[in-house]
C-alpha cells in the first residue's frame, strides 16, 4: 500500500489502518458497532440519497451533526465528529468498496472526511474533523469528493468485474466471489477454488483481463427488476439479498454483475492490470491481489530501483545480474566446498593418531575420543573417516564448538549384530553434556549445552556400550 497516495498526508492512517481494511473486506453495509448507541438517537426519518454516480461536487442541506461522543448543533474548529446530509456524493463503504474521503466547506468552513459509513435506515455518515470555521444543523454545505482517490477506486472496482470473468474463463464455472475489497491504492478478491493457481493460470488471467482493458469497453449501468437481471446473465453474489430493482453493471459483452459500487466510463481508463499476489485464506478459498492504472508503474517502479540496488550491491548491470550471481553461486560453492575440507583436515589434525585409544568392550572394539572447534557436519565426517581405520566397532566423537556440544555415535554391521545400537548410545551419554538426541542403529547425533561435561560422556561410552552387548 502507497502511503503516498493517502488523502491530506496520511491523516486517515489511523482510521484506516490494515485491520480495519481486512474487515472491511469482508463486510457488507458495515455498520460502526462503536457507535451503534449515538447513531441510533438519530430521528429514523432521517436518511441520506446518494447522488455520486455522475458527480464528484454537490451541495445539501446538513440534517445532523455528531461529536465522537453526543448529537449537537454545530461543530466548530478542531471537533472531531461525524456530518449528516440530504443528498452526497460520497460513496459509502459498502460490497467491499471503500468510502469516499474529502471536504465538505461552508462560508470558510472546512470539514475534512476521512471517512464515509453506510447506517441503518438508510443514513450515511461523513466522519471527520472540522479543520476550521464552523458548521451549523441546516447550513447549505458543499461536498467534494477526492476526485483522484474516487478515479483509483473506480479503476480496482470495475478491474475486480473483469478479474472475475477472467477467472471463471481459466479456472473453470465453479469460480464464485467470496469476498472483496476495494480502495484506492488495490484491489483484493477472495473467490472460491480448491487449489493454489498455477503461474500460467495466472498469467492468463492477468492477459485477459488486460485485453478486455485495452478493448475499450462502454461500462454501461441499468436499473432492472431481479427477475430481468438474471434472465440478462449478471452475476450475482451468492446468498445475497437483493431487493426488487437492481443495478446491473455491464463492460461490453464480457462481464455483467449486479453491483451498486462506483466504476470507469471505460474498461481503457483502468489504463493496466497487474496480479501482486496469490494464497489461500481459508479451505477452498483463494485470495488475489491486484494493481491497477498508476499504482502498477509505482509498483514497476519500486521494483526497478530494487533491481538496480541489487546490480550495484553485486557489482554488475541489471541486464548482466542474473550472470552476475550465477558466477557467484558457483564461487560460493567453491569456497563452500574447500572450507568444508579445510575443517576436516583440522579436525584430523587437532584429533592426531587416537588408534591407540581403541578398546574393547566384550569383543567389540570401542573409540571414544573429543576433540575441538568441530561442528557436526565435521564430526560425522570424521566418524566415517575413523570408522575406516577402525574396520569394525562403534566411534563415539564429542566436540565443544561456540559454547555448545556436538556428539555423535556410529555403529559397524558388525557391532550390531553383537548388540551395539548408536541411537541408543548417545541418549545414554547426551545427559552428561546438557542436552539429548537419538537416531539409528548405525549412526545417531545429539546436541548440549554444557562442555564441561564431555569427559564423562566419553566415560559414560563404555559403560553404555557395555550394557548394550550380549
Amino acid at each position: 500500500m502507497s502511503d503516498g497516495q493517502m488523502h491530506l498526508a496520511g491523516k486517515r492512517e489511523g482510521i484506516r489502518g490494515e485491520l480495519r481494511r481486512n474487515v472491511l473486506g469482508q463486510l457488507k453495509d458495515q455498520i460502526y458497532l462503536e457507535d451503534e448507541q449515538l447513531y441510533d438517537q438519530i430521528d429514523a426519518e432521517v436518511t441520506t440519497e446518494f447522488v455520486g454516480y455522475d458527480r464528484l461536487v454537490h451541495e445539501s442541506k446538513v440534517t445532523v451533526l455528531t461529536t465522537e461522543e453526543e448529537l449537537v448543533d454545530a461543530l466548530t474548529e478542531d471537533q472531531k465528529g461525524t456530518i449528516f446530509v440530504e443528498e452526497t456524493p460520497f460513496y459509502a463503504t459498502m460490497g467491499g468498496q471503500e468510502g469516499d474521503t474529502g471536504v465538505i466547506t461552508c462560508n470558510g468552513a472546512e470539514f475534512v472526511v476521512e471517512d464515509t459509513i453506510k447506517l441503518r435506515g438508510g443514513k450515511v455518515g461523513h466522519v471527520g474533523k472540522l479543520t476550521k470555521g464552523m458548521i451549523k444543523t441546516g447550513d447549505v454545505v458543499t461536498l467534494s469528493v477526492n476526485a483522484k482517490e474516487r478515479a483509483n477506486t473506480c479503476k480496482n472496482h470495475s478491474a475486480t468485474h473483469l478479474l472475475q470473468k477472467a477467472l471463471k474463463t481459466v479456472l473453470g464455472a465453479h469460480v464464485e466471489q467470496k469476498g472483496s475489497l476495494v480502495t484506492p491504492d488495490r484491489l483484493r478478491f477472495d473467490f472460491a477454488h480448491f487449489q493454489a493457481m498455477t503461474a500460467e493460470e495466472m498469467e492468463r488471467v492477468e492477459a485477459i483481463v488486460n485485453e478486455e482493458i485495452a478493448e475499450n469497453l462502454p461500462v454501461e449501468t441499468q436499473i432492472m427488476s431481479i427477475e430481468d437481471a438474471k434472465k440478462s446473465g449478471a452475476m450475482a453474489l451468492f446468498g445475497e439479498k437483493y431487493g426488487d430493482s437492481v443495478r446491473v453493471v455491464s463492460m461490453g459483452d464480457f462481464s455483467r454483475e449486479l453491483c451498486g459500487g462506483t466504476h470507469v466510463a471505460n474498461t481503457g481508463d483502468i489504463v493496466v492490470f497487474k496480479i501482486i499476489s496469490e494464497s489461500g485464506v481459508a479451505a477452498g478459498v483463494r485470495r488475489i491481489e491486484a494493481l491497477t492504472g498508476d499504482n502498477v508503474f509505482a509498483y514497476y517502479k519500486k521494483e526497478e530501483e530494487e533491481l538496480e540496488a541489487a546490480a550495484k550491491a553485486a557489482k554488475a548491470t541489471p541486464a548482466t545480474l542474473v550472470e552476475k550471481i550465477s558466477h557467484l553461486m558457483a564461487e560460493l560453492k567453491a569456497l563452500q566446498s574447500e572450507n568444508e575440507s579445510l575443517k576436516s583436515k583440522a579436525a584430523k589434525e587437532a584429533l592426531g593418531d587416537v588408534m591407540d585409544q581403541v578398546v574393547e568392550v566384550k569383543g567389540v572394539k570401542l573409540l571414544a575420543v573429543s576433540v575441538d572447534g568441530v561442528d557436526m557436519n565435521g564430526l560425522r565426517d570424521l566418524g566415517d573417516q575413523l570408522k575406516g581405520k577402525l574396520g569394525e566397532g562403534v566411534i563415539v566423537l564429542a566436540s565443544a564448538s561456540d559454547g555448545k556440544v556436538n556428539l555423535v555415535a556410529m555403529a559397524t554391521d558388525d557391532a550390531m549384530a553383537h548388540g551395539a545400537h548408536a541411537g541408543n548410545l548417545i541418549k545414554s551419554i547426551a545427559g552428561k553434556v546438557g542436552g539429548g538426541g537419538g537416531g539409528r542403529p548405525n549412526m545417531a547425533q545429539a546436541g548440549g549445552k554444557n562442555p564441561a561435561g564431555i569427559p564423562d560422556a566419553i566415560a559414560e561410552a563404555k559403560t553404555a556400550l557395555e550394557a548394550q552387548l550380549a
